[in-house]
């Protein structure tokens, strides 16, 4: 293994790398959320595997994540985006807006929700959304979105988006069956506020969870983009894990891999 870290990100990058001659795949958006406990010496991130039936990335271990929809801007939140993510959120994005923005962290908090029961944000006096009244113009939304974001709301937490950070954005390389430009967001353990049992299971899209510190994790069998980003959240982490810090953006450019930094 390369020493520099720059180098290993390559490295991680080439596993598994297997172009196929799939062209015109569309590429969709997706959103992926890395919860780290930093209450140890050491810290450590969650990891999920995946079902071995599923036809994508079957038995590998990864961050709980998926595509986002469009009901997720939609979304109440107890805070707004920090404005340096929002901003970096709507760099090299066709149509950026500040709503657009806010639906990628919440696709990753709505997809951790759905695939392992835990509940991102802040526990809510009151109801998050009231029924029936209909709402004034610039209102919050009366109701969810979505039926899965009222199964969210229904734990009495609302999703904090302050202390959500971008971390990585990649592009799937052309030739994939699938193409995802995919932002990875990270929170703190603490910003877990519920716990709901019945998401993991023999039978549901991730088979078991894992907590492990990040030299440990990358010794398990996963996608190399997984790796990769292991290796930015450790960085960042050294580096203090702040909003100030870039982001890095993976992308092909002229038939080659680079790593860009959205500042």
């Amino acid at each position: 293994m390369a020493a520099d870290p720059h180098a290993r990100l390559a490295e991680f990058l080439s596993i598994g790398d297997i172009k196929q001659n799939l062209p015109g795949v569309k590429i969709r958006d997706a959103a992926t959320m890395l919860v780290i406990d930093r209450s140890g010496r050491t810290p450590k991130v969650l990891l999920g595997r995946r079902h071995h039936g599923h036809k994508f990335m079957p038995g590998k271990y990864v961050f709980p994540g998926g595509r986002v929809e469009r009901a997720d801007r939609r979304m109440n939140a107890a805070t707004p985006l920090d404005k340096r993510v929002e901003a970096r959120l709507m760099k090299e994005v066709r149509y950026p807006s500040a709503e657009k923005s806010r639906g990628f962290p919440l696709a990753a908090i709505r997809e951790v929700f759905e695939e392992t029961g835990l509940v991102l944000g802040t526990k809510m006096d009151q109801p998050l959304f009231a029924f029936p009244r209909k709402r004034s113009k610039g209102e919050s939304p009366s109701r969810p979105p979505s039926d899965e974001w009222a199964k969210f709301a229904q734990s009495g937490v609302a999703p904090d988006l302050a202390v959500v950070h971008f971390i990585a954005r990649a592009i799937t390389p052309p030739g994939r069956p699938r193409r995802f430009d995919t932002r990875f967001f990270a929170v703190d353990a603490d910003a877990i506020a519920a716990r709901i049992e019945g998401f993991v299971g023999p039978d549901t899209e991730l088979v078991e969870l894992v907590w492990l510190p990040i030299a440990e994790s990358l010794r398990l069998d996963m996608p190399g983009i997984t790796m990769a980003v292991l290796e930015e959240l450790e960085i960042r982490t050294a580096e203090g894990f702040t909003h100030d810090l870039a982001v890095p953006f993976y992308r092909m450019q002229r038939g080659r891999r680079v790593r860009e930094l959205l500042s």
